[in-house]
C-alpha cells in the first residue's frame, strides 16, 4: 500500500464543502417544491400531486443519505489526517480509503436522486401535455 502525506486527506476538504453546498441547495429546493405541492394538493387533490408525493419521499431519503455519507466521509478524512499526523500511516491510509468510499457512495446517491428528480419532472410534463 502506498503511504500518503498528511496533506493528501486535506485535499478532500474543499471538495466536500462544495458537495455540502450542492446538497443543501437540493434539499432547500425540494422543501420549497413540497410546500408548493402541499398547497396545490389541498386545493385540487390532483392525482399528479399524489404521484409527486411518492417522488418527494424517495428524493428526500436519498438527499439525507447523500449528506450523511458525505459527513462520514469528512469524519473519516479527519481521522485519516490525525492518524498520519501522529505516525500511524497504515491506519491513516485505511481511514483515507474509507473516506473516499463514503464520498463515492454519496455521489452515487446523488446520481440516483437526480434520476428520481428527472422522473418527477416527467410527471409534471405529462400532466401539461394532456391539456
Amino acid at each position: 500500500m502506498m503511504d500518503i502525506a498528511v496533506t493528501t486527506p486535506a485535499l478532500l476538504f474543499p471538495a466536500i464543502t462544495i458537495l455540502f453546498l450542492a446538497y443543501s441547495n437540493r434539499f432547500l429546493t425540494i422543501a420549497t417544491r413540497i410546500r408548493e405541492k402541499h398547497a396545490d394538493f389541498n386545493k385540487t387533490h390532483s392525482p399528479v400531486a399524489q404521484k409527486q408525493i411518492i417522488s418527494f419521499r424517495r428524493r428526500i431519503s436519498y438527499i439525507v443519505a447523500m449528506e450523511m455519507l458525505a459527513v462520514l466521509g469528512i469524519i473519516s478524512c479527519i481521522v485519516s489526517t490525525g492518524f498520519i499526523f501522529y505516525g500511524f500511516q497504515y491506519y491513516g491510509n485505511v481511514a483515507f480509503a474509507i473516506s473516499m468510499l463514503f464520498i463515492i457512495l454519496s455521489l452515487l446517491a446523488s446520481i440516483i436522486e437526480l434520476v428520481f428528480s428527472t422522473r418527477a419532472l416527467s410527471i409534471e410534463l405529462e400532466d401539461m401535455e394532456k391539456i
